[in-house]
């Protein structure tokens, strides 16, 4: 009796198993779109499956195929999956959100955080603690500005701002994230120009330095030129002639005097 009973909860495992496997087979099969599937008028444009954190390699899994109408076609667009695999995302893709080639940037060797710099950039790391860490509310993709610290020869301190608008590639060995709470880091890796990346080692050497959070809405303001204040001139004195009589007795003179 035991035998048959284990004989039958065996034969009922299977079956769901199987009825699992094929109701996943549909389950895939329907979400897949091919070009021989699509609706009349309808082209197929690769858009996100998931969300892909700023930084994150894309793979099969980030990506599915879906019909939208002809000529709405974005510029840049990936038709095909193959076209997007194994490239690097520079921003954060929202899942659903049509995948465009300028958002994207190619991976052929090295690191993923290499295919992050822009042209022309130089990625710099920076020690960090909590305080310079911004608390630790520091994630791949923020803005921030760069604060040097020092003390002059009479020991005392001044304060400046080296650096605006930096972009923050990684913090410690990530790239990408898709958490919003606050972690304590020991590193930041921020994207700068060579000579942008010069006066930060150069403060560090001189002193501390410190981070800033930016607003991500945040446009950057560029200072006035200091206008040059032009005093009007005082108008010339006109000079005017008065005569003065002179009484003498019954002589009377008169002379002029120039003021």
């Amino acid at each position: 009796m035991a035998k048959r009973r284990g004989l039958i909860l065996v034969l009922l495992s299977l079956m769901m198993a199987v009825g699992a496997a094929v109701v996943a087979n549909k389950w895939v099969n329907g979400q897949l779109v091919t070009q021989a599937s699509a609706a009349p008028n309808t082209q197929l444009v690769v858009t996100a499956a998931i969300s892909i954190p700023f930084g994150t390699k894309v793979e099969a899994r980030h990506l599915k195929l879906t019909e939208i109408p002809e000529g709405v076609l974005p510029t840049g667009a990936f038709t095909e999956l193959t076209d997007a695999e194994d490239k690097v995302s520079t921003s954060s893709i929202a899942r659903g959100e049509i995948l465009v080639a300028e958002r994207f940037a190619e991976h052929s060797r090295g690191s993923t955080l290499a295919a992050l710099v822009a042209p022309n950039m130089r990625a710099v790391t920076v020690r960090v603690d909590d305080v310079i860490g911004v608390g630790g509310f520091l994630l791949p993709g923020n803005k921030v500005d760069v604060l040097a610290a020092r003390r002059d020869r009479n020991q005392r301190a001044t304060t400046e701002t080296i650096l605006t608008n930096i972009k923050v590639l990684a913090v410690d060995q990530t790239a990408a994230t898709e958490e919003n709470e606050p972690v304590i880091v020991r590193a930041v890796t921020l994207e700068m120009t060579p000579k942008e990346a010069e006066k930060i080692v150069k403060a560090r050497t001189e002193g501390t330095i410190q981070l800033t959070l930016r607003n991500p809405e945040e446009v950057e303001i560029v200072p006035e030129a200091p206008k040059q204040v032009v005093r009007a001139r005082a108008p010339a004195r006109r000079r005017t002639d008065t005569s003065v009589e002179i009484i003498r007795g019954t002589d009377v003179k008169k002379t002029k005097t120039k003021n």
